[in-house]
């Protein structure tokens, strides 16, 4: 019998139904000698003069089935779905039950089109066939699990007027070589990817200017080498790059992650991040949390639940990263779990998965945190992900912009980095953030210093970034939620802001340079996380953050005497305005002493409209001048 060139190795020991109009004993002698040479020509790798040679004999064989199924095979090899699809159609007009054998095949192809439905129908055909062996029932039986869970997926997340239109990012970014991995800072201004030049792979990024992408370049500094640096994550700041390292020296197993830091001279020399991240198993796919605080990456460590789990380490106070944490079983699988990337709102995962039930392959997932584990995994869905194994997803802090690298037909060479708009139901919070620099008041010299994030629905802390050396610092603001602001340091005065994001997000990011008063006599700071309903003194349980802080500031200064001033705007009756004044700062000295400070130390009065800081005549001055401020007494 003709030797077939169907190359899908699922196809092996297909039980032959019985033929009811086909006969291959009655092919054209001619037609046959060409499908003979078009296999050898096939087992070279030359697929396309193998299509033609076959083509050839269909011309001498117009019903030449087996040549129609091999053209349909060889264009499945080159993932030429459509082709495939045709070819396989026209074999199955010249026998459609001698075609039952050959529906899986014609399935994938169908599935890789996003024609589920059809695909479903065609493996059902094929599952009808008796006495089927177990390898193909085996076979069948998974692509019919993953065709209805495509169908099932549509009915559950229609598309609506939602396109997938990948743009390749262009001649800036991509080249003729592997361009892959990438990774964006928070406020979108540079790009860091992966560059595979003959077999070495170096760290690249570009810087975006004037409204594009600069030519890209290797990374400047020491990061670089020639023993091959991939996969990086450069930290939402800007000031920290972690990547994969593999078969370095003095490294602790096949792959480890590493760690550059950003000076003036470019990036440091990588440092091993140690034994607590590191094992002598393989260690891939970091990515860093916005507040720097939490490290995700994957690892096939014993311990984990199969072969590849995607794991947490967390920030200790001696700069060290703690003893990683297995995301556990709502996100990892007996099969592998891979390159993690945690958005800049903190709280959205995505990664990819073999698994989790999806389209074939491994397919790209999204988590959310949910109290202290996560919710359940949400496919990303057709045509994000597809019955081929998809790789590494990273969002912007737009919520919506997407990066990912692919072989798709407008590559400059292999691998390129492409760009597109996530569908709105599987994206994260859109993420605004707040930058500037902390400096001393007086001396105007930069301060080290903690930078908290609070909910102020939950009273639960987000984030909290330590500034660099210099006083710089970057803080993330999810939209969605209310937020408490807090700038801390020994010795001085705590700064507060609110950044009230549930209702409406502003259309730009936030600068904030904050001096930082020292403790001293004279010293003030408004309390911008105190809150009153209108013309009540009852604080209210948002008002909590604020208070805690200025307690712990008494705690921390015990000889610390403050006064505590309340402020209205000139609506309603002067002497109203007065006595609620007065009330609303007796409410936090109340606060104060029923937590256990002494009551000598605290003194309160309300000054009403009498001293404005901005003009009543606009609502947003008015708010400026409906304040709670804390005064330094004396220490």
């Amino acid at each position: 019998m003709i030797k077939k060139i169907i190359t899908i190795s699922i196809l092996a020991g297909l039980f032959c139904t019985a033929r009811a109009q086909y006969d291959p004993d009655k092919v054209n002698k001619k037609a046959k000698a060409l499908y003979e040479k078009a296999y050898g020509i096939a087992m070279n790798g030359n697929y396309i003069e193998s299509i033609k040679t076959l083509q050839d004999a269909i011309k001498i064989e117009p019903r030449y089935a087996e040549a129609f199924l091999s053209i349909a095979g060889l264009y499945f090899e080159q993932k030429k779905y459509m082709e495939a699809i045709e070819y396989y159609e026209k074999a199955k007009v010249i026998d459609s039950v001698w075609f039952k054998d050959y529906n899986l095949p014609y399935s994938i192809n169908l599935a890789g089109i996003g024609e589920f439905q059809k695909a479903l129908h065609a493996i059902g055909e094929f599952l009808s066939i008796p006495n089927l062996n177990e390898q193909s029932r085996k076979a069948a039986g998974y692509r019919l699990k993953t065709y209805q869970f495509a169908v099932d997926y549509s009915k559950q997340h229609p598309l609506g007027n939602y396109r997938f239109e990948p743009k390749n990012m262009g001649d800036s970014i991509n080249s003729i070589q592997l361009d892959y991995f990438p990774s964006i800072t928070v406020d979108g201004k540079e790009f860091v990817f992966t560059r595979r030049i003959n077999a070495n792979e170096e760290l690249y990024e570009s810087k975006f200017e004037n409204g594009h992408w600069t030519k890209a370049q290797p990374m400047p500094g020491d990061i670089n080498s020639n023993q091959g640096e991939a996969g990086a994550n450069i930290s939402q700041d800007g000031q920290w790059l972690i990547f994969t390292g593999c078969n370095f020296p003095y490294g602790f197993g096949s792959c480890d992650l590493y760690i550059s830091y950003l000076t003036p001279d470019g990036w440091s020399k990588p440092e091993n991040m140690g034994r607590q991240i590191n094992t002598d198993a393989w260690e891939s796919g970091p990515s860093l949390s916005p507040d720097k605080r939490d490290l995700y990456f994957a690892s096939t460590r014993l311990g984990g639940y199969g072969g590849s789990d995607i794991y947490v380490s967390h920030l200790l106070p001696n700069g060290r990263f703690s003893e990683p944490e297995n995301l556990g079983p709502e996100v990892n699988t007996i099969a592998d779990e891979s390159t993690p990337f945690i958005h800049a709102d903190n709280e959205t995962l995505y990664f990819t998965s073999a698994g989790h039930l999806g389209y074939g392959g491994t397919d790209l997932f999204m988590v959310k945190k949910q109290g202290k584990g996560w919710n359940k995994p949400v496919n990303l869905g057709y045509p994000i992900n597809t019955i081929e194994n998809e790789g590494m997803l990273v969002v912007a802090a737009d919520g919506k912009t997407a990066f990912f690298g692919s072989d798709r037909n407008d590559t400059r060479g292999g691998l390129d980095i492409y760009t597109f708009e996530l569908r709105e139901d599987v994206r994260p919070a859109r993420t605004l953030w707040v930058k500037g620099k902390v400096f001393d008041k007086k001396t105007g010299k930069g301060l080290p210093s903690g930078v908290e994030l609070t909910d102020l629905s939950t009273r639960e802390m987000v984030s909290r970034v330590q500034t660099d050396a210099t006083g710089n610092y970057l803080v993330t603001l999810p939209v969605g939620k209310d937020y408490a602001f807090n700038v801390k340091r020994k010795g001085y005065l705590f700064f507060s802001d609110n950044f009230p994001l549930s209702q409406k997000a502003p259309d730009s990011t936030y600068n904030i340079d904050i001096p930082l008063q020292p403790i001293e006599a004279n010293a003030s700071v408004v309390l911008k996380n105190i809150f009153f309903d209108l013309g009540k003194f009852d604080l209210r349980p948002e008002s909590t953050i604020e208070l805690d802080n200025i307690f712990q500031l008494l705690k921390e200064n015990p000889t610390l005497k403050i006064q505590i001033s309340g402020h209205t705007d000139n609506i309603g009756k002067a002497a109203d305005n007065l006595t609620l004044s007065n009330n609303r700062a007796q409410a936090v000295v109340k606060y104060l002493v029923s937590k256990g400070i002494e009551a000598p130390r605290l003194s309160f009065k309300g000054y009403g409209a009498t001293q404005p800081v901005a003009d009543n005549n606009t609502e947003a001055g008015r708010a400026q001048n409906r304040r709670t401020e804390l005064q330094v007494i004396s220490q």
